[in-house]
């Protein structure tokens, strides 16, 4: 049975609330932009999540604004980027990302063990540091099947650390004098969730912000080959012929949608005077899906959960944040 999606009636109260954080968001970034809309967007978020009980009706809207209004940000991102552009920063900048992968998941299962996690754990957090957060650690379930207590601890250990990788990579950045391009390309490498990759890197700067989105949708791709790798290894222990997996379900479709829009921008048809109208928008439904993200996390259930999953995240989020910037600096990128 598919489940019948969601009327536009039950996402208003949670679009009404991302909308009224976003707006919030934008006015204070007036007063301290080097801090930026989509941080600040995050951070009340979770300061509204930690005092106030979420009713049933907002959360539709949530659900719809961290997934869908992420990913048309993207889209609308895609309208001021050059199609060449996104080509040639995704081929350079393969090597970093195939680094920053292979640290995450080799680490996992290696620190997992050291700290007596169970083999599940050890795989969605590893995937999803390696990847891109939610995104590849639901990819992950689909072939894994974990227990839903599982899942929910990953993901809230990798979003805790999305938050903090958007509140300190910016200011480590300037600390070591990076580039725009360097610090993109370590944003999209080093920061697991496309939401805080693109909020970190615009609160860099735009063209950091720019490259850091187009470095993360380029690793975003690797979801396919790394889950089918799970799949083979799942029907292995299994002792079976093969395991389901519905793929239609997993492939970023959005990131087509954004090579789209950048090949129109690539032939002219949009005017150079609507980029800034374009750079606005896209960081506005950005704000718009941190604030979502915020609303839903929930830090209390990491303080229940024990230190050992966060002591995982937080020696996978520094071993992938330094090998990214010992990649970098080995190629001279």
């Amino acid at each position: 049975m598919i489940a019948a999606k969601p009327a536009p009636a039950s996402l208003a109260w949670g679009l009404l609330a991302t909308f009224t954080l976003a707006l919030v968001a934008t006015f204070a970034a007036r007063f301290v932009p080097v801090i930026g809309a989509p941080v600040f967007a995050i951070v009340f978020g979770v300061l509204v999540r930690s005092v106030v009980a979420l009713p049933e009706n907002v959360k539709p809207g949530l659900t719809f604004s961290a997934k869908k209004i992420l990913q048309a940000a993207i889209v609308v991102s895609g309208f001021g980027l050059s199609l060449t552009v996104v080509a040639h920063t995704g081929i350079t900048t393969l090597p970093v990302t195939l680094v920053t992968i292979a640290v995450a998941l080799v680490l996992a299962p290696l620190v997992g063990r050291l700290l007596n996690l169970k083999t599940v754990l050890q795989q969605l957090i590893g995937v999803g540091t390696a990847i891109c957060g939610a995104s590849a650690i639901a990819a992950l379930c689909s072939v894994i099947e974990p227990a839903e207590e599982d899942v929910a601890l990953a993901i809230a250990t990798v979003f805790f650390f999305n938050i903090a990788a958007v509140l300190v990579f910016p200011p480590i950045g300037h600390l070591l004098a990076l580039s725009q391009d360097a610090f993109g390309t370590w944003a999209g490498t080093a920061i697991n969730d496309t939401s805080s990759v693109v909020a970190a890197g615009y609160v860099y700067g735009q063209q950091a912000g720019e490259h850091a989105t187009i470095v993360k949708l380029a690793r975003a791709t690797l979801i396919l080959p790394i889950v089918a790798v799970f799949a083979v290894m799942r029907a292995r222990e299994q002792r079976a012929s093969g395991v389901h997996v519905p793929w239609m379900k997993i492939v970023p479709w959005f990131i087509l949608w954004f090579l789209l829009a950048a090949l129109v921008n690539t032939f002219g048809v949009i005017p150079s005077t609507w980029h800034a109208g374009i750079t606005f928008v896209s960081a506005f439904l950005i704000s718009m899906a941190l604030a979502a993200i915020g609303l839903q996390t929930q830090l209390g259930r990491l303080i229940r959960s024990g230190a050992r999953p966060l002591m995982l995240g937080f020696v996978l989020w520094v071993a992938v944040a330094l090998s990214s910037l010992l990649t970098q600096h080995v190629l001279e990128m």
